[in-house]
């Protein structure tokens, strides 16, 4: 079953550091799209709720640098 999260994200300062988040988070495992925005401190995931779950999605956030609020 599909859902989507938005969450609150701190540090990302730019389009590299969006991308950095994209990339840590899209190779998930059931991760089926991401959309990050430094200016709005946001990402948002839909993914597989059967394959992958929220803390699996924060733990790529802290990887790639960030700080989940």
């Amino acid at each position: 079953m599909a859902e989507s999260i938005e969450l609150t994200v701190t540090g990302m300062k730019c389009g590299g550091c969006e991308t950095n988040v994209k990339g840590k988070v899209g190779a998930i495992d059931g991760v089926l799209s991401v959309a990050a925005s430094s200016k709005e401190k946001k990402v948002e995931v839909d993914y597989d709720a059967a394959k992958t779950n929220l803390d699996a999605i924060k733990a790529a956030i802290a990887e790639a640098g960030f700080t989940v609020e």
